[in-house]
């Protein structure tokens, strides 16, 4: 049997994608438009609050094409609290013009591929900070699901773990050339959804995903043992955008 890697933990995640009944949201009289959009700044302002204790995050942004029109994504400290925000939202008369088309349950994740023998990672304060990471709001988001290979001979899972590990240190050096123009996050979902991980991208300039994902399409581990799910990407949205994707 190959060594497993071991894994920190941090923040749960729930990516929500919703579509809007967009006929609904049109023929509903304006208080009752008013009030959907007044709960919803309350949600805004709420998730706003947590953030500013440190105690989760979430990220909004509006989806491009067909498959959602916008996702909340949330991190929070247990699985418990994500289960409530969902219910929460779903009560609100904001929620009843929407509806969801996807959604994804992960943690935020750290692999010992890169680790340093002998350190304790969680006295390191920048692995912690990946762990239980504050969101950035650039202004576009690009999310999808990811497995590792299990076919014939490009079984990620029978290699060493000396082999896995040369393998990631290549893969993560061409992640660093795109410090500072993407933000990436991984988030484990082996035992929690359909994939083994989900990866949320962030970037000021969208162009860089597509460069990222396929520079990364050449190294090994993406070549040979890389399986991808269905990619979402979009636009950022603040209270302020939100209410104008909404007007009509």
């Amino acid at each position: 049997m190959s060594e497993a890697a071991q894994t920190l933990e941090g923040w749960y995640a729930l990516h929500d994608f919703r579509s809007i009944d967009w006929t609904a949201w049109r023929l509903a009289d304006e208080g009752e438009r008013k009030r959907a959009l007044d709960e919803l700044h309350t949600f805004l302002g709420q998730w706003s609050a947590v953030e500013e204790e440190k105690l989760g995050s979430t990220a909004v942004y509006s989806i491009v094409g067909q498959k959602a029109d916008f996702v909340f994504m949330h991190l929070r400290e247990t699985l418990e609290e994500l289960n409530e925000i969902e219910t929460a939202f779903n009560k609100t008369t904001f929620a009843s013009f929407t509806y969801p088309v996807h959604s994804y349950v992960s943690i935020v994740e750290l692999s010992n591929y890169m680790g340093q023998p002998g350190s304790d990672p969680m006295e390191n304060p920048e692995v912690v900070a990946r762990l239980k990471p504050i969101l950035p709001k650039w202004k576009h988001i690009c999310f999808y699901p990811m497995n590792k290979r299990r076919s014939g001979n490009d079984n990620w899972y029978m290699l060493s773990m000396d082999d896995r590990k040369a393998m990631m240190r290549s893969h993560g050096m061409i992640g660093r050339k795109y410090a500072g123009k993407v933000k990436q996050i991984i988030t484990g979902s082996v035992g929690f959804d359909n994939w083994e991980w989900g990866v949320t991208l962030f970037a000021d300039d969208a162009l860089q995903f597509k460069k990222l994902v396929y520079e990364m399409r050449f190294d090994e581990v993406s070549a040979r043992f890389g399986d991808f799910g269905d990619f979402y990407v979009g636009n950022f949205l603040d209270a302020e955008k939100f209410e104008k994707l909404l007007s009509v």
